[in-house]
């Protein structure tokens, strides 16, 4: 007597990644001939699993690629590989870059040796610490671009659900899997902090030390206690020397105003453009800065007769934030 098959059994977590890869745009599709490769047309590409060691697994290799493309942008769905070569060390800083990202989005929720990399750039992530997101070099500053665009689209909010479900999948395995199993490597999760999103993984401050924190938290948009714990965005200080990004990459223009007096002052660098006079910034950099923020601090060579537009910026507001954050600063 035969049975006729009406379903078909599929491994939990590559169903989950399979479907939030859909969700972000993208197929997943099993090959003998490659690793991973994005074709730019909606096509990821990943090894069969005979072609995988016995620590890969689809999951974390469609989490990885999708931390490359955080790190690219939006606009790299639409290109060959992310826009990225392995064939020399051009890429090495955004290949870091990704891993930094990865840990920290996979350790919100003890994931992050679970879903570790298994590339040649693994001794990279382990020798990360709690803080993936610490640095001044330019891994760390593209880690912290790509932060704030996972709570946006196309990623949020399905990349971090994809997490949350991995974990509920991950953590019901787990006390019944055996020695040598990737699921032991599963960690606490990280605490949800008291304003919204999660706790800081190493930070010993507190909402009453950051930098945020006036009437209300800049961040969370919310009204915080001075003892609760320091959250993801946290910042001792802000220092505009080391700083600048409201005067470099953190916005393009400086709008000034007709009746400014910096117009009769310093009317020469100004240019109109659609009606609106504006004072530019030439590779980044507002004309009057000066300093590398670095071996001299950044300042402004006009300060006193800076724009009332420039008076009225606000250290520790919103447009700080939105700046800090463009630049790498703040997450």
């Amino acid at each position: 007597m035969s049975r006729e098959v009406t379903r078909r059994y599929a491994d939990p977590l590559d169903t989950l990644w399979i479907a939030a890869a859909a969700k972000m745009g993208l197929t997943i599709e099993r090959t003998p001939d490659a690793f991973a490769s994005t074709d730019g047309r909606g096509t990821l590409s990943i090894g069969d699993p005979a072609s995988l060691d016995a620590d890969d697994c689809l999951a974390q290799i469609v989490f990885h690629e999708l931390c490359h493309s955080l790190v690219e942008g939006p606009e790299s769905f639409e290109v060959l590989d992310w826009g990225l070569t392995n064939e020399d060390a051009r890429d090495v800083s955004r290949e870091y870059a990704t891993l930094r990202v990865q840990a920290w989005l996979a350790g919100r929720h003890g994931l992050r040796w679970v879903l570790a990399p298994t590339t040649d750039h693994r001794a990279f992530y382990d020798g990360l610490g709690p803080d993936s997101l610490s640095g001044d070099d330019e891994s760390a500053r593209l880690a912290r671009v790509a932060l704030t665009r996972s709570s946006r689209p196309p990623w949020a909010p399905h990349l971090e659900e994809a997490l949350a479900s991995t974990a509920q999948v991950v953590r019901g395995v787990a006390r019944w899997s055996g020695p040598g199993s990737l699921f032991e490597t599963l960690e606490d999760a990280r605490e949800r902090h008291p304003a919204g999103g999660w706790r800081h993984p190493q930070a010993r401050g507190s909402c009453g030390d950051c930098a945020w924190r006036s009437e209300r938290c800049v961040v969370t948009e919310v009204a915080v206690e001075e003892d609760w714990p320091a959250c993801e965005a946290f910042v001792a200080s802000l220092e505009c020397g080391p700083c600048g990004a409201c005067c470099r990459e953190g916005f393009h223009v400086v709008e000034v105003d007709e009746e400014d007096p910096f117009v009769r002052v310093h009317g020469s660098m100004l240019e109109r453009t659609h009606g609106r006079l504006q004072l530019p910034r030439v590779d980044g950099r507002c004309l009057p800065l000066r300093g590398d923020g670095v071996e001299e601090p950044f300042t402004c060579a006009l300060y006193e007769d800076r724009p009332v537009s420039c008076r009225d910026f606000e250290r520790g507001g919103e447009s700080c934030l939105i700046a800090r954050r463009r630049v790498g600063l703040s997450v």
